[in-house]
């Protein structure tokens, strides 16, 4: 075989070099100038199949110690602005609805939830005599105090949920639908690959390539929200109120 001398190889490959970029410019594709591989340096779930992707993240999302999730939900033709932070043993955050907002915390089993007096005042009523109401001078001692929530009330399982990640994250990372993945992507700086139910319709789920594979953001089907997730693994501080700053509600807490 004869040697390709030193000089005739780098005029080579300059030309090859050269017909690619033209090749790139025009939208054709030509062998020996295929694009980066866009799974280079990652984690590898952007070449599984969509099931294995969702089946991956669940486990990832499962074996964390501790989250943070923001965005809103839609349930009941209510819209639910959540941010909370969240881990195996509670959570502590804020919910606004309707222009309300309040704050959770959750610590074991103690669920106390705090807001300001005019969340109190309309609170399953419109805060007159006889409405249901909180009257204005109760509705001012309850202001930015922590209300403890009674576990036999039936706010304390509506409210809890909000701050038990297990009760969340198995309610919201479901797609529905045939599984498929729909390209890469990039979420708050982070490269993903994106797997969706029934074509969109029953959601889209973008999934980490960097690290370990869990979800990013999370499309709900239905325009039922959008959510994203962050700080996976980062832990927080998780601590009761002081008595201070906690009061009884001295009934059962309202419903709306």
């Amino acid at each position: 075989m004869t040697a390709i001398p030193q000089g005739r190889r780098s005029r080579r490959a300059a030309l090859v070099s050269a017909l690619c970029a033209l090749v790139a410019v025009a939208g054709a594709g030509l062998a020996g100038c295929s694009e980066k591989d866009p799974d280079a340096g990652t984690n590898g779930v952007g070449k599984l199949p969509a099931d294995r992707i969702q089946a991956r993240t669940r486990t990832a999302a499962d074996s964390a110690d501790a989250v943070h999730l923001s965005g809103n939900v839609v349930s009941n033709g209510r819209t639910y602005r959540l941010d909370m932070r969240l881990k195996s043993d509670g959570g502590s955050g804020s919910v606004t609805s309707q222009g309300v907002t309040f704050g959770l915390l959750r610590v074991g089993k103690k669920l106390y939830l705090k807001a300001n007096a005019e969340f109190w005042s309309h609170a399953d009523g419109d805060g007159k005599d006889g409405g249901g109401g909180t009257d204005t001078g109760a509705a001012d001692k309850l202001d930015g105090k922590y209300v403890k929530v009674p576990q036999g009330d039936p706010a304390y399982q509506r409210f809890s949920g909000f701050t038990d990640k297990n009760v969340l994250l198995d309610g919201l990372l479901t797609l529905h639908g045939t599984l498929a993945t729909d390209g890469h992507h990039e979420q708050s700086g982070v490269r993903t690959i994106r797997i969706t139910g029934g074509k969109g319709t029953g959601g889209t789920l973008d999934v980490s390539l960097e690290g370990t594979p869990y979800p990013v953001r999370l499309v709900r089907a239905g325009d039922a929200g959008t959510l994203t997730f962050s700080e996976w693994g980062k832990d927080f501080s998780l601590t009761e109120p002081d008595k201070s700053d906690t009061v009884d509600y001295g009934k059962q807490l309202p419903a709306s």
